[in-house]
């Protein structure tokens, strides 16, 4: 489970977003990172029972900085007012599919997939997508998939049908993606819970197929 220290520090990030208050605080950011750590170490070793490639993962190069770059960004705000990390094959690295745990006091969710690929990397999941439609709606749409994670994102969709693809294509609606994900919004005290790590790696199997499937695409 996670410190509650590690949400109340975010809660106060937040509400000062700035270097002094940070410089200020600076063990406690150090702190929920080594708390963050915990996590991703535990989170590793419990995936890699299921999949070898993830137990070749740095657990620190899965957890994301929170400072910002703002040099482009209208909020000039120095610093993240959230902590997450992300297991994928391969690393951060690279594009592959994978699991992310995103931790922000009110906005807490579990999230898997595939979320911008590369126009090649994207080419080839709609191309498996249109290959293999039948196995890929049936694992979607399963009950129990469904039930967790709802439908899949639909951010940045298109409105009409992708080059080389027809409307009345029947996976046409999933072929419009540009980005493959599915989240599982969770309250902050279920992160404070001894079973959250156990959760974790529940959610982290139950889209496991759809993470593969992504990745047998790109292989």
């Amino acid at each position: 489970m996670l410190q509650n220290d590690t949400l109340q520090f975010l809660r106060e990030l937040k509400e000062n977003n700035n270097k002094p208050w940070f410089e200020a605080n600076k063990t406690r950011y150090q702190q929920a990172q080594a708390d963050i750590l915990h996590m991703v170490e535990r989170w590793i070793q419990d995936m890699s029972r299921y999949d070898e490639d993830l137990s070749l993962l740095d657990p620190k190069k899965c957890v994301f900085r929170i400072y910002r770059d703002a040099r482009f960004s209208a909020d000039k705000s120095p610093y993240k007012s959230n902590l997450g990390a992300y297991l994928n094959k391969g690393g951060k690295a690279t594009n592959t599919a994978g699991y992310y745990m995103h931790i922000e006091p009110g906005n807490c969710f579990f999230g898997a997939g595939n979320y911008m690929p590369m126009p090649d990397e994207l080419a080839k999941i709609r191309q498996e997508i249109d290959y293999n439609f039948e196995d890929f709606r049936k694992m979607v749409s399963a009950k129990k998939f469904h039930d967790t994670f709802g439908a899949l994102s639909t951010e940045n969709k298109l409105k009409r049908a992708p080059k080389g693809y027809e409307e009345d294509n029947p996976a046409i609606e999933y072929l419009k993606l540009k980005g493959f994900t599915v989240f599982k919004k969770m309250d902050d005290s279920e992160l404070l819970q001894k079973d959250f790590p156990k959760k974790l790696t529940q959610l982290s199997l139950q889209a496991k197929p759809f993470v593969d499937f992504l990745n047998n695409s790109l292989a």
